[in-house]
């Protein structure tokens, strides 16, 4: 494919990128006998239900249980899905590697690449400002819950390529 169409290829999250992720998911709920069991959103105590690498979906409720192959299989699918609607929501825009896994990471958790003011920041080429606004999305069940500010902290860095 010719340089100038690269736009065209699908973006994909380097290992770096899928590492933040997996560091601020984590592959919770292990029972005793090795399967993983769905949980309720930790911020609001109720739905998401959520398993594995931070799977939600109409598909998870309380009474689902998954292997760890289902698991790791759900989050790489996710991650393509993520990385696909960050492609999308940030166009042509010149982004890094870094940036892009941020984004990605950022989107995983709160679904909200489209409407970000983020987003709109890092397409208009101001990404000073648009690492700054990471830091707007820490709140959970109307409460600031230290794992985000944590992750939020991690995915800033990283955009700002450090």
């Amino acid at each position: 494919m010719p340089a100038f169409l690269s736009f065209l290829r699908p973006r994909r999250v380097s290992p770096a990128g899928v590492a933040l992720i997996k560091q601020f998911e984590g592959c919770a709920r292990r029972r005793a006998d090795g399967l993983f069991a769905a949980y309720p959103d930790p911020g609001t105590g109720r739905e998401p239900w959520t398993i594995g690498w931070g799977a939600t979906g109409p598909d998870i409720g309380p009474d689902t249980v998954w292997t760890q192959a289902q698991c790791d299989a759900r989050l790489e699918a996710d991650i393509a899905r993520h990385a696909a609607e960050v492609s999308k929501a940030i166009g042509k825009a010149p982004t890094s590697q870094h940036q892009f896994d941020a984004l990605v990471s950022f989107h995983y958790n709160t679904g909200a690449i489209a409407r970000a003011t983020l987003t709109r920041l890092h397409v208009a080429g101001q990404h000073k400002a648009a690492a700054e606004q990471f830091a707007r999305w820490v709140y959970a069940g109307g409460r600031i819950l230290k794992g985000l500010v944590r992750r939020r902290m991690a995915e800033a860095a990283l955009y700002r390529g450090e």
